[in-house]
C-alpha cells in the first residue's frame, strides 16, 4: 500500500486538486474478530501528510490473527469506517483478499440496510501459488475475480483489480488507485463547471 502510494503516478493525482484533498483509513483484516485499524483517518493534503501516512503503513507489523478470510466481516468493519464519512462526496472501500469467504457473514449476505447510502465497493484479488504464471494460478486469479465480481464488489463504476500474486500487490493497488483517483479528479472537475 506505502509503496503505491508513493508512485509518482498516484501522487500526481493525489496533489492535483488541492482543494479537493483525499481522505484514507486503512485496516488489516482476516477472521470475523480480526480488523485492526493501521492508520486512522488520514487527510492527504501535502507530500508531509502522505509521508506520515507511508510511515505508519511501513512500521506495521501484521498481527496474529485467525487463517480464515471473512470478507463479510471486513465488509462490515469498512462500512462502519465510512459511515462517519458523511461529508466525503465519494466513499469508497476496497478489499483486498487471497481467497473466498470461508467464515463468518458471506458478502453476498451483507444487504443493502448494512451498507452505508453511495458507498463503492472495489476489490483487488491476491493469486497464489508460484510467481512463474503457471495455468492453475490464473485460473485462481480468473476464479476468485468472478467470486468478488458476483459477491464483493458493489455500486456504480464498481470494478475487480487482481495481482499475479504478492509480489505483484504494490504494483495492482497503484493501478486501483490511479483508477479511483482519476475518476474522482475527473469528477470533480465535471463538478466545478
Amino acid at each position: 500500500m506505502a509503496t503505491a502510494l508513493n508512485s509518482d503516478g498516484v501522487q500526481q493525482v493525489l496533489f492535483a486538486q488541492p482543494d479537493a484533498p483525499i481522505r484514507i483509513s486503512v485496516y488489516e483484516w482476516s477472521g470475523p474478530e480480526n480488523q485492526t485499524i493501521i492508520l486512522p483517518w488520514t487527510t492527504i493534503v501535502t507530500t508531509d501528510d502522505l509521508d506520515r501516512a507511508t510511515d505508519t503503513l511501513l512500521a506495521h507489523q501484521r498481527g496474529i490473527a485467525a487463517p480464515t478470510t471473512a470478507i463479510g466481516s471486513a465488509m462490515l468493519a469498512g462500512f462502519a469506517l465510512l459511515r462517519d464519512q458523511t461529508d466525503c462526496w465519494k466513499r469508497t472501500l476496497d478489499l483486498s483478499g487471497d481467497g473466498p469467504a470461508n467464515t463468518g457473514p458471506r458478502p453476498q449476505d451483507i444487504g443493502p440496510a448494512q451498507q452505508p447510502p453511495g458507498v463503492i465497493v472495489n476489490g483487488l484479488v491476491i493469486g497464489s501459488g508460484n510467481q512463474f504464471g503457471d495455468d492453475q494460478r490464473i485460473a485462481d486469479i480468473k476464479e476468485l475475480s468472478a467470486y468478488y465480481r458476483s459477491y464483493v464488489i458493489r455500486g456504480a463504476d464498481a470494478f475487480v483489480e487482481s495481482a499475479l500474486g504478492f509480489e505483484d500487490y504494490a504494483a495492482a493497488m497503484e493501478r486501483k488507485l490511479l483508477k479511483e483517483l482519476q475518476s474522482l479528479a475527473l469528477g470533480q472537475a465535471d463538478v466545478t463547471r
